[in-house]
Order: C-alpha cells, then structure tokens, then sequence
C-alpha cells in the first residue's frame, strides 16, 4: 500500500503544508507524471485543484521532469534538479528519478492551481 508525504504549497500566502496520504487517497498520486493536475481531496482540500511539481523517493533521490517513467536513472548534469555544480563547466553522473509518482516515492511536491472553498489554513490545520 502506498504512503506519501504531500507537500501542498499555497502561492497566495508563501507557505507549504505538509501533508500524510495512505490508502485511497495515496492511489490517485500512482502513475501521475510532474505538471499533472490532481483533486485536491486527496489531501483533504475538496474544491481545490492540485499540480504536481516534484517529489522524492525513499532514498532522497529527486524526481526529474525529463526522465520518462518512474526507474532511477544515472544521467549526466551540469545543473538543475539534483545537482548544483560549484564551478562553471563541472558536470557530474547523477543518480534520480524519474517523472512518474510510483511506489518508490516518499514525497510529493505539490501546488494549489485553482482555488477552492475555504481557507487552506483552516482546511489543513
């Protein structure tokens, strides 16, 4: 069974509430790729619509938008997500994943794309 932590970012206030999904609510994350729209009733903010933006796996490996499926990857970067060269013109073999929420994600970056009802402060506590 499936388990994330959802990171739920609100661009009207500036602040990210963090979020436990299992069950049900886990599965419709599963086979989601990044800049996908999800229900926000998901993580308990019905009316509101949710953009996946990134994520995490169990290893802290990030998700990268360019790697198709949700298989770790060894690509070669010279910036970007995943690595941060300290010097013009480094570039390093990087292990990530890819775009795809599977079982292996632990965390799920979100952001509110249309808002709902309610305040999400009030919604999320």
């Amino acid at each position: 069974m499936a388990e994330f932590t959802v990171a739920v970012a609100d661009p009207a206030t500036g602040k990210t509430h963090q979020v436990e999904v299992s069950g049900q609510s886990a599965n419709r994350f599963i086979g989601r790729d990044i800049g996908e729209e999800v229900d926000g009733s998901a993580v308990g903010l019905s009316g509101y619509t949710l953009t996946i933006t990134g994520g995490s796996d169990d290893a802290g490996r990030p998700m990268r938008g360019d790697i198709s499926g949700d298989s770790l990857e060894e690509v070669l970067l010279d910036g970007g997500t995943g690595y941060e060269p300290s010097r013009d013109g480094e570039r390093s073999r990087v292990t990530v994943r890819g775009r795809e929420v599977g079982d292996a994600t632990r965390q799920i970056n979100t952001r509110i794309a249309k808002q709902g009802g309610g305040e999400v402060e009030e919604l999320l506590g």
